[in-house]
């Protein structure tokens, strides 16, 4: 398996959000992952890029270049749409230019993230992410803050541009998770 978590526990203090979770995920699958707010999503997540090791447990990956839409924007405030997508996925400025213009922010590439709405920027944070040539996808509540309709159009977007790649979603929408065609939906529970 590219991906595989064994018996993964994790504890932040004496709140345990990870209890003996075990996932396979096959090369291309595309998985959902629901549940509530604090239920260990986001620290699975984390746990797969490698940014944060499980208290115990096991996770193999075979995956060297990942990519990650946070929750957070993170973008450089230093730099335009278009040079906080060419400076992280180090990809020429067509395809980021193609990537905003997908994502419906065509005239926005020389903008600075302040001047940005908070979903705007997140579709920056989208975009950034497609572009890198990673292997997987991961992210975390990456629609919030878009309207439904913008929502619809985005994810068709990100659908076409995985092309093949593995995914791993965090949503609190079930729709998100069919709108991507995810083959796989673990549910955490509180």
């Amino acid at each position: 398996m590219p991906l595989s978590f064994q018996h993964i526990n994790h504890s932040f203090g004496s709140k345990t959000v990870l209890y003996d979770v075990s996932l396979d995920v096959a090369d291309g699958e595309r998985v959902g992952i629901l549940g509530p707010s604090g239920g260990g999503k986001t620290t699975l997540l984390n746990i797969a890029a490698g940014l944060l090791r499980p208290d115990s447990g096991e996770v193999r990956s075979s995956y060297d270049r990942v990519s990650f839409v946070f929750q957070e924007y993170r973008l450089l405030p230093w730099l335009t749409a278009a040079e906080n997508i060419t400076a992280a996925a180090g990809c020429s400025r067509e395809t980021a230019l193609a990537l905003l213009n997908a994502l419906e922010l065509g005239g926005e590439e020389d903008s600075y993230p302040d001047s940005l709405s908070g979903g705007m920027q997140q579709r920056v944070n989208i975009a950034r992410a497609l572009a890198y040539p990673s292997d997987m996808v991961l992210m975390d509540e990456p629609f919030k803050g878009l309207d439904e309709e913008l929502r619809g159009r985005v994810i068709e977007q990100v659908d076409a541009y995985l092309d093949g790649r593995t995914l791993l979603l965090v949503t609190h929408d079930r729709r998100e998770c069919e709108w991507l065609k995810c083959t796989k939906i673990i549910e955490f529970d509180e």
